[in-house]
């Protein structure tokens, strides 16, 4: 009698088969993948994986990469930041239309101060809070600037007054949008006004400034190149 070799493509004994259509199956008494997924029209089945190839595995860890989490950003820290390019902003500005400006506000005129004012409460601490950035002066006028920053091109008194009465009554707000460059005095916020996205209160519109209007809009490409995207 001749031997029979056995064959090299018999399924291995850890192999199980279909019950349906008897293709080789890596579970007892249940299906392949391609009847589990016709019984279940279609549909992806967790216990059931599809043979990953290295091209899935390898767009797989991209994906991971890509979807890492990113570090939450500081809100404090990033209100600072913008605050500061917004002022550098403005007083660059007001320094090329020929006036002298000042720094006023309360870090410079008292270095350190916001450190010790940290939970202290009162008129006093109040006042200093609400010091304005800078003092321009030109053609014998002097005014006080308050420089702002909002994404949203809105400045409304409940802005100005958070820390209670506003007590620079002469002083002139500075709004640094992703667009433009507005302007409002205390008194009209105080009156009812404000500054609205789609309105044109613009600073080359103010009567208290003699100003170039062409130089402003030079100077709002400034601010559409550093806050475009936030």
């Amino acid at each position: 009698m001749v031997a029979v070799k056995e064959s090299p493509f018999k399924k291995s004994k850890t192999m199980h088969e279909c019950t349906i259509c008897g293709e080789p199956t890596k579970f007892d008494g249940g299906l392949c993948y391609k009847c589990y997924k016709k019984q279940n029209n279609g549909k992806e089945v967790a216990a059931v994986e599809e043979p990953i190839t290295k091209a899935k595995k390898k767009k797989s860890k991209g994906d991971d990469k890509n979807n890492a989490k990113k570090p939450k950003e500081n809100p404090w820290v990033s209100g600072v930041i913008k605050g500061r390019i917004a002022e550098t902003i403005a007083e660059e500005l007001f320094r090329s239309l020929g006036f002298q400006v000042f720094s006023y506000g309360m870090e410079n005129s008292i270095p350190g101060i916001s450190d010790l004012l940290r939970g202290v409460r009162g008129d006093v601490e109040k006042n200093i809070r609400q010091m304005p950035d800078f003092v321009v002066f030109k053609d014998n006028k002097a005014h006080f600037i308050e420089v702002k920053f909002r994404a949203s091109g809105e400045l409304k008194l409940t802005d100005i007054e958070k820390y209670g009465d506003y007590p620079f009554e002469n002083a002139l707000f500075v709004l640094i949008t992703k667009k433009y460059i507005k302007c409002i005095s205390y008194e009209e916020l105080k009156s009812g006004n404000e500054i609205k996205a789609t309105d044109r209160k613009y600073l080359g519109s103010r009567k208290e400034f003699d100003t170039d209007k062409e130089k402003i809009k030079e100077y709002c490409k400034y601010a559409v190149k550093f806050f475009k995207n936030v």
